[in-house]
C-alpha cells in the first residue's frame, strides 16, 4: 500500500514534537498506557449504553511486553480499538486527539474521566523508536488494520489479522549512541520503575511478564528461571479511599514507599476538596529535617498528578516556601496542562489549589500546637527556622499568617512559649516584648544587659537563632506590644533621678573614655540597666550586634558596623578606680577605658581587634 504523508504540518512539527516537548524520554511510556486506558475507559462508556456489552472490569488490562532479541517493546490494551477510519484520522493527523472528541461527544461521569486531550502523546514514541507499529480492532468489527511509521516521512495503512478487540503497539527500540543508552527500555526492573513512577494508579491492571529464579523441585541448591505475569501497578490509588477505610499504618506505608522521607511523618492531612476546583491531596508533616534541607540543592515542592497519572515530580508552585517542608501529592482533574502533559500552564486553578493547601498546612500546625504541644514543639525543632525566614521574607508580607506559629524559650519557664502565651503572662505596667540575642539560652542568661528587666519580674524572651531578630524586626509588633531588645539604648523603663544626677556629674569622665575609644564607640555613659556587672555595650539605632554578626559574617557585608555605646556600672567598686585615675593618671584611665571595653566586646562574644594588646594590659594591671 502507498505510503501517505501526516495530515499535520509536516516533518518539521513532528521532529519539534519528539526533540522540544518531551524533557525526559521516559516519558513516552507514560502516554501510551495513558492512551491505553483511555481505551478501555471507552469500552466502559460503550457498555452504559449498550446492553450487549457487558463490563467486567478483571477482563480488562494492559500488557507491556520487552523482547531484547528482535529490540522490541509492545504495548497490548484490551480497549475500545479503533477503525481503518480513526487510525487514519488519529494517528494520520499530529495533535488530533480521539479522546477529546470522545469527551466531547460523551458525557463523562463516575470516576472513569478520559486522560487523553492533545492527541499528541503517541508520537513520543518516536522519541526511544525507529519504527512503530500499531495493530488495532475496533469493537464491533471482525476486521483489524496495522498502522505502520517511521517517523515524519509518513504512514502506511494495511488490513491486519487481530482475533481479539484492543490495540497493540510495537516500538523498535532504537541502538545506543554515545549519549543515549535505549537498551534500557528493554529492561524489565526499567520499565516497571517508570511505571511505578508515572502510572502506578492507572485504574486498570498493567502487567508485565517478569523472570524469577526458583528453586528447582527435589534439589537443594539448583535453581531455574521462570517467567510469572505481575501486575506492576497499585491501581486504586490511596487519596481515592476514604479516610475511614484507612489506618496510621497505610499512611505511613504510603510516605515510604514514595520515599517522601526516612523517618515516621509527625503528622498526615487527607484532603477532599470539590468546589470551585476539584482535587484531592495528602500531605505530611515529617518528623525530621532532610539532611540537606537548609541547603541549595534541596527542592520543595509536591508530586502533581492528573487523573491518577504523575505530571510533576516536584511542583513548587503548590507551596510556598516557608512551608516547603511538607512532602505530599496532589491529584486533581481541573488543571489545564500543556500540550505535553509534564508542565502546567500557570492558571487560577492552580493557585487555587495553592491557596486551598497553604490555609489547611497552617491550620493543622495551629491544631497540633493547641492540642498536641509536644509533636508540636518536636516540629518546630526541626523547621521552626523555616516559618521564621517566612515571616522575614517578602518584606513581612506573610507575617500574619506565621505570627502565631512562633515559639521562643522563656527567662520564666525556660522552655519555648508562643507569642501570644507572653503577652498574655505580661504584668499590666510592662509597655515591650523584651527579647535578648545570643548563641544559646545558657549564655544569654548571665548577659549583664538583662539585670534590670529581669529586677523588674518581666519576662524575657531568647532569641538563639540568627534570624530571629530579622524576623521580630520584620514583624514589628505583636498585639499592640513592641519588641525590645535588653541592649537597645531605651528600655522604656523609667530611670530614676539619681540616674540623671549620675550622668552630669561623670559627664567629663565620660567624655574622656570616649577620646580614648575614639569611633568604636558612638558614646560611654552611667547604666541605667547594670547591677552586679561593671559594664556591658548597648546600641542606638535598628541594627544591633546580633544583626551585625549575623550580617558581617556574609559576603560583601564586612564593614556593616551597629552604633555602641559603652555603658558603666556607676555602683560597681570598678566604677571608684575609673574616677581616681581621670585628672591624674591619663596612662592608667587609658588602660582601664580599654580592658572594660575588651571585656564588654567579649561577654557580646564579638572579637578584640588587639588580642596580644588585651594581654598585655591585663598584665599591667596585675604588675
Amino acid at each position: 500500500m502507498a505510503k501517505k504523508q501526516f495530515k499535520a504540518e509536516s516533518k518539521r512539527l513532528l521532529e519539534m514534537m519528539i526533540n522540544s516537548i518531551y524533557t525526559h524520554k521516559e516519558i513516552f511510556l507514560r502516554e501510551l498506557i495513558s492512551n491505553a486506558s483511555d481505551a478501555i475507559d471507552k469500552m466502559y462508556y460503550k457498555a452504559l449504553s449498550d446492553d450487549k456489552l457487558v463490563f467486567n472490569k478483571e477482563d480488562y488490562f494492559i500488557k507491556i511486553t520487552a523482547d531484547k532479541t528482535n529490540r522490541t517493546l509492545t504495548i497490548t490494551d484490551t480497549g475500545i480499538g479503533m477503525t481503518k477510519e480513526e487510525l487514519d484520522n488519529n494517528l494520520g493527523t499530529i495533535a488530533k486527539s480521539g479522546s477529546l472528541a470522545f469527551k466531547s461527544e460523551n458525557e463523562v461521569k463516575d470516576d472513569h474521566t478520559i486522560i487523553g486531550q492533545f492527541g499528541v502523546g503517541f508520537y513520543s514514541a518516536f522519541m526511544v523508536a525507529d519504527e512503530v507499529t500499531v495493530v488495532t480492532r475496533a469493537y464491533g468489527s471482525e476486521e483489524a488494520y496495522e498502522w505502520r511509521s517511521k517517523g515524519a516521512d509518513g504512514y502506511t495503512i494495511e488490513p491486519a489479522a487481530k482475533d481479539t478487540v484492543g490495540t497493540e503497539i510495537t516500538l523498535k527500540i532504537k541502538e545506543n549512541t554515545e549519549d543515549e543508552q535505549y537498551d534500557e527500555y528493554l529492561e524489565e526492573y526499567r520499565l516497571r520503575s517508570i511505571v511505578k513512577k508515572y502510572s502506578d494508579f492507572i485504574r486498570y491492571p498493567i502487567k508485565m511478564d517478569m523472570k524469577r529464579s526458583k528453586l528447582k523441585e527435589g534439589t537443594e541448591n539448583e535453581y531455574e528461571d521462570t517467567v510469572e505475569e505481575e501486575t506492576v501497578n497499585s491501581m486504586v490509588p490511596i487519596w481515592r479511599k476514604n479516610k475511614n477505610e484507612l489506618t496510621q499504618e497505610d499512611y505511613e506505608n504510603f510516605y515510604n514507599e514514595k520515599r517522601y522521607g526516612f523517618d515516621k511523618p509527625l503528622k498526615h492531612m487527607h484532603i477532599s476538596v470539590d468546589g470551585s476546583v476539584v482535587y484531592r491531596a495528602i500531605l505530611f508533616i515529617p518528623k525530621n529535617t532532610p539532611f540537606d534541607y537548609y541547603t541549595k540543592e534541596y527542592e520543595k515542592g509536591l508530586e502533581l498528578y492528573s487523573n491518577g497519572v504523575l505530571i510533576m515530580e516536584k511542583c513548587s508552585d503548590l507551596l510556598p516556601d516557608y512551608f516547603g517542608f511538607v512532602k505530599g501529592m496532589v491529584d486533581s482533574e481541573d488543571l489545564s496542562l500543556n500540550i505535553s502533559r509534564e508542565l502546567l500552564q500557570h492558571d487560577k486553578q492552580l493557585k487555587l489549589i495553592a491557596k486551598n493547601l497553604k490555609n489547611k498546612i497552617k491550620s493543622q500546625l495551629a491544631s497540633l500546637l493547641k492540642d498536641e504541644r509536644e509533636k508540636y514543639e518536636e516540629f518546630y525543632k526541626a523547621f521552626g527556622r523555616t516559618l521564621k525566614f517566612g515571616v522575614y521574607s517578602d518584606y513581612g508580607m506573610n507575617k500574619d499568617d506565621l505570627q502565631d506559629l512562633l515559639m521562643f524559650t522563656s527567662s520564666k519557664e525556660k522552655k519555648w512559649i508562643t507569642l501570644d502565651e507572653y503577652v498574655a503572662n505580661m504584668p499590666e505596667d510592662q509597655k515591650y516584648i523584651y527579647y535578648a540575642t545570643g548563641e544559646s539560652a545558657e549564655r544569654i542568661e548571665k548577659l549583664p544587659q538583662t539585670e534590670l528587666v529581669l529586677d523588674k519580674g518581666y519576662e524575657i524572651l531568647y532569641f538563639t537563632d540568627d534570624i530571629d531578630e530579622f524576623a521580630i524586626k520584620m514583624l514589628m509588633k505583636y498585639k499592640d506590644k513592641e519588641f525590645k531588645n535588653v541592649s537597645s539604648g531605651d528600655l522604656g523603663i523609667e530611670p530614676e533621678a539619681k540616674d540623671e544626677a549620675d550622668a552630669e556629674e561623670n559627664k567629663e569622665l565620660f567624655e574622656a573614655m570616649k577620646s580614648i575609644l575614639g569611633d568604636k564607640v558612638k558614646q560611654v555613659r552611667a547604666s541605667k540597666r547594670l547591677k552586679s556587672h561593671p559594664v556591658c555595650l548597648t546600641t542606638e539605632g535598628e541594627l544591633t550586634i546580633e544583626m551585625e554578626k549575623v550580617l558581617r559574617a556574609m559576603p560583601g557585608s564586612e564593614d556593616v558596623k551597629a552604633e555602641k555605646v559603652l555603658e558603666i556600672n556607676v555602683g560597681h567598686d570598678v566604677f571608684q578606680s575609673l574616677k581616681d585615675a581621670h585628672g591624674k593618671d591619663q596612662e592608667k584611665l587609658s588602660l582601664y577605658t580599654k580592658l572594660l571595653y575588651n571585656q564588654a566586646l567579649l561577654i557580646e562574644g564579638l572579637p578584640i581587634q588587639d588580642p596580644v594588646e588585651f594581654t598585655n594590659d591585663i598584665c599591667k594591671v596585675m604588675v
